[in-house]
């Protein structure tokens, strides 16, 4: 990895940090150890990424790419790792015929094991469907957005 591509990747990220209210420009701003402790990852990662000493481990990236609204991909892409064939969006993995993609879906995207599947489309379910009707593998993501809104109103 060359001086400009740590450099980049390093702006690239400051500029999302900010951009999320991360304070990391006043050493007494806190913003470096608070998205440090947000993510549970050392302060001292945050630190030498900031100060252009290195590039973060995949588990670093894993752990601050949510924080600061992106993908895992796009922060592996932008930081030089690896490129976008070498690892391409899901879209193949689609459901057919056009439908939208349902929770059991999403858990085989993430990589949730078969055995687990079950579990997770119960929990996510539950936060989908605040006023407790609950879902299974079947419920799609508009639905539960529509439950979420007749819940509000």
């Amino acid at each position: 990895m060359s001086t400009l591509e740590l450099d980049a990747f390093a702006a690239w990220v400051e500029g999302l940090m900010r951009q999320r209210g991360y304070d990391i420009d006043n050493p007494r701003g806190g913003g470096k150890s608070r998205i440090a402790d947000e993510a549970g990852v050392h302060r001292a990662a945050v630190t030498r990424l900031l100060q252009r000493q290195s590039m973060p481990d995949l588990e670093t990236m894993r752990r601050i790419a949510p924080l600061l609204g992106v993908s895992v991909r796009d922060m592996l892409i932008r930081s030089g790792r690896v490129s976008p064939d070498e690892l391409p969006l899901a879209s193949q993995d689609l459901p057919p015929g056009g439908k939208p993609p349902t929770i059991d879906d999403f858990a085989r995207w993430l990589g949730v094991p078969e055995g687990r599947r079950e579990v997770f489309v119960k929990v996510v379910s539950q936060f989908l469907e605040p006023d407790g009707a609950g879902g299974d593998a079947s419920s799609d993501v508009p639905a539960a957005t529509e439950g979420r809104r007749r819940a509000r109103d």
